[in-house]
């Protein structure tokens, strides 16, 4: 039987993950900076539904986008390259397509290429941040064991 390094599909852990209080303080903190903007800045394509749709996506979808990529770089399994065009191809459908299909949906003008250029980097951003499997005591146990 060969030894699972990691696996593509969410798990159970990863399910559990997504309601820890740290992580969803930060997302109630994110989804607050985003309404504010959704509805103060007067940006044509940016309105509270994208904000849900896009925000909801990124905390459910960029940890595990970026925990495949890098466990795919580390773990080199079978097929890795595959992974990793599987977590990009999430990735895309998270800040590109369901923008376009939002706003094609609803009708409203787009800005595609900076709407990528600022969505994609904030994806993988979150996906680095939210990718931590503890609280914020053990956070801080082991970076004090760094030292």
């Amino acid at each position: 039987m060969k030894n699972k390094l990691y696996s593509v599909l969410p798990d159970k852990s990863y399910v559990e993950e997504l309601v820890r209080p740290w992580k969803l303080v930060t997302l109630a903190i994110s989804m607050s900076w985003l309404f504010y903007g959704a509805i103060f800045y007067n940006i044509q394509d940016w309105d509270v539904g994208v904000t849900l749709l896009m925000g909801a996506l990124t905390y459910l979808l960029a940890p595990w986008s970026v925990y495949i990529i890098l466990s795919a770089i580390r773990y080199r399994p079978k097929f890795w390259y595959l992974h990793i065009a599987i977590a990009l191809l999430v990735a895309l459908f998270v800040v590109d397509w369901s923008y376009m299909a939002y706003h094609t949906i609803v009708g409203n003008q787009t800005f595609r290429e900076e709407n990528f250029y600022a969505s994609a980097p904030l994806y993988f951003m979150a996906g680095a941040f939210w990718l931590y499997r503890g609280s914020v005591k053990e956070f801080l146990d082991n970076a004090r064991k760094l030292n």
